[in-house]
This record gives structure tokens, sequence and C-alpha cells, in this order.
């Protein structure tokens, strides 16, 4: 799946990969993992998530925003992939369209978690491009921060 609009990190978790994958289908727990201090609060989340589910999540970057996302891969305990847009029509027509996705297989005493970042569907690359190092940075943050989670 790596391309030129996929960024993606990788690190082997000293844990097994059910306690991983709960934490990841948790929306009210993400800002916990979140290693680029952006998201500030779940809302209108279910309780886990699933193939197909939606989540909104209020978020900041200099000023505050909001986000929705869907769900769009789901395979439990393995993968989980959420695609993100702006919460009104008009904002989803002009923006929006980047995919999470987590990845985890077990090896050897661990898991290995594989996260990317696809703007493959974004709507204006140009804008989201410039990003890339300073969220490959937040991402492998986010990959040491669901370690401290599943290991404490």
């Amino acid at each position: 799946m790596p391309g030129p609009d996929v960024e993606t990190v990788e690190r082997v978790i000293p844990a097994p990969p059910e306690p991983i994958f709960e934490l990841l289908a948790d929306p009210r727990r993400h800002r916990d993992i979140d290693g680029s201090g952006s998201v500030r609060q779940a809302k209108n989340t279910p309780d886990r998530l699933s193939l197909g589910a939606k989540f909104g999540m209020s978020m900041k970057i200099g000023v505050p925003y909001s986000m929705v996302s869907e769900v769009i891969e789901f395979e439990n305990g393995r993968r989980i992939a959420w695609q993100t847009r702006p919460p009104s029509p008009l904002g989803a027509r002009l923006g929006g369209g980047r995919i999470w996705r987590y990845e985890l297989e077990p090896v050897g005493s661990g898991t290995r978690v594989r996260e990317s970042w696809d703007i493959s569907q974004e709507k204006v690359k140009a804008i989201v491009r410039p990003a890339r190092k300073r969220t490959r940075e937040a991402m492998t943050r986010t990959l040491e921060r669901i370690e401290e989670i599943v290991t404490s």
C-alpha cells in the first residue's frame, strides 16, 4: 500500500494484538494515544468501533475544528481504518478524505503495529502533503503511547 500518498510507521510492541486493538477500537481513548496533540474529545461515538461505524472528534491545530470519521476497514484484532471528513456537507465536498489505518501482526512475543496515513483519497492533497514529516513524527509518538498504555 505504500506510495507517494501513504506514509507508514511501525513498531513491535511487547503485547498481544487484542489489547492494542481494543484500544484502537475505542474512539474515547484516541486522545490518550494521539501523538500529534490535536485530538481533543470524541463525540457521538459508539462504545466500540466496527465496520461502518461513525464517530466525531473535536480537534485543535491552532484553532478548534471537528472531524467525522467512518470505519472503512475492519478485521477484528488485526486491522482497522477510518476515513475522516469535515462534518458539514460543504466541508466534506471541499476537504478531507484521508485514511488512518492500523494493521496488527503477531510476531514472537509481541505485535508489529503499522500505522498508515493515506491521503490517496484526500480532496486537496497539496494542502496536506506538506504535513508529511510532522505527521510521520506524530505517528511514531502515537505508537510509543500505545506501547506505554498496553504494557503498563
